[in-house]
């Protein structure tokens, strides 16, 4: 159903996804980062929070940016906020027109507990039958059903500690909840594959993501050498398991990271190092060499870079086609992308403060910023009215 239909919950800006109404029921940030790209490429997303507290990423600070969390903010522009007691008669009876009216409906709740509020994807089907029902779950709806889907918690289950930090070290998690992101993304393009399905045979039907397995997908070469090969991988620090010279060298003032992925690259290094006969020694002759030689290798390039500044590397390797380059921080980080024409940032008009730019380029409908995350339940009224509903007649039919 298009957003501008009558009794639909609102109209949207024109975007790739303009039309399309979103009943977000996510929270924390795997969900709402999804919804929020969805939002982005022109969705109505209406986010469906708890009365009082809302999602649980709203006390999740510092740091604050005008007074609201900034890990909220992040994941949580241009959507609507319905403040909804599921457990209350009236508040249930809203969440399902809204759902009634919706394209997309995106979880992730304890499997049953959709169901046990009687908007499980068998119930909402019967009166909404094109709905695309996207549920995300830590560890499926089998098995894993009762565990918790917390980020850290799916990265030390699902492997990716054990191939994170020092090889003697205790497993590390990474620096940001990136299962999470990477199942978010995951789940948005399930959503989208079942839209065009729909948008074919007129039939929705159920997308189901969940960290476990988005994870262990992303995990891409290290399990592929376990499935493949019977290896179990093991934490290198910052070294890789089949390429050398990959990993961080020390320069004259600070670190300077390596990724030299193929022969002529090394053979260019060797050249700029001032080294052109280590290309030819079989040791290091070709990437197997080199990974079956790699304590000698880094021996030999390490006297070399160290006399030089990680920034000199930089502009001297870049040139010669080789890839390198100085281990940033975040504000480092987005003066590159800045430098680099990349417009990391949106505008704070136009979605509040510290907001990123939508990573995705399109020519001819174009990401856009319309709104800032909402505050709790800023929508509430305004949505039931779209539905014909108020706060004294919530209990009648849409």
């Amino acid at each position: 159903m298009r957003a501008d239909q009558p009794g639909t919950p609102g109209p949207t800006a024109a975007g790739a996804l303009s039309g399309i109404v979103v009943a977000d029921f996510g929270r924390v940030l795997a969900g709402p980062y999804m919804t929020m790209l969805l939002a982005d490429l022109g969705a109505d997303v209406i986010k469906i929070e708890r009365p009082g507290s809302g999602d649980d990423t709203r006390a999740w600070g510092p740091p604050f940016a005008d007074g609201e969390a900034t890990y909220f903010l992040g994941v949580n522009r241009n959507k609507r906020s319905v403040a909804l007691d599921l457990t209350d008669p009236d508040d249930l009876s809203t969440a399902r027109a809204i759902v009634d009216r919706a394209d997309v409906l995106v979880e992730n709740f304890r499997p049953g507990t959709m169901e046990k509020l009687g908007l499980g994807y068998e119930d909402v089907r019967a009166t909404n039958p094109g709905l695309v029902y996207c549920s995300v779950t830590g560890f499926g709806t089998d098995g894993g059903a009762r565990l918790p889907g917390y980020d850290l918690l799916v990265q030390a289950m699902g492997g990716l500690m054990s191939v994170t930090g020092e090889p003697d070290g205790p497993g590390t998690k990474a620096g940001v909840a990136l299962v999470d992101v990477i199942t978010g993304l995951h789940a948005g393009m399930g959503v989208l594959a079942a839209l065009r399905h729909r948008e074919r045979t007129g039939e929705g039907q159920r997308v189901e993501v969940s960290l476990l397995s988005s994870l262990l997908s992303a995990l891409t070469n290290q399990a592929a050498a376990h499935l493949g090969a019977g290896v179990v991988p093991r934490a290198m620090g910052n070294r890789h398991p089949s390429i050398a010279p990959y990993e961080v060298f020390e320069a004259q003032d600070r670190p300077l990271v390596l990724a030299v992925g193929n022969d002529r690259q090394f053979r260019a290094l060797c050249e700029r190092l001032g080294l052109p006969g280590l290309a030819e020694d079989p040791r290091f002759a070709t990437n197997s060499a080199r990974v079956a030689h790699r304590d000698e290798l880094v021996t030999a390039l390490a006297g070399p870079l160290a006399t030089r500044t990680a920034d000199g590397w930089f502009e001297e390797l870049t040139s010669a086609g080789v890839p390198c380059g100085p281990i940033n921080d975040l504000a480092a980080a987005f003066d590159l992308a800045d430098r680099l024409g990349l417009a990391p940032r949106v505008p704070e008009s136009a979605a509040g403060p510290g907001q990123v730019a939508h990573p995705v380029r399109l020519g001819g409908t174009p990401p856009t910023y319309r709104a800032a995350p909402p505050r709790l339940g800023e929508h509430t009224e305004g949505v039931r009215a779209s539905l014909g509903r108020t706060e004294e007649s919530a209990t009648g039919g849409p």
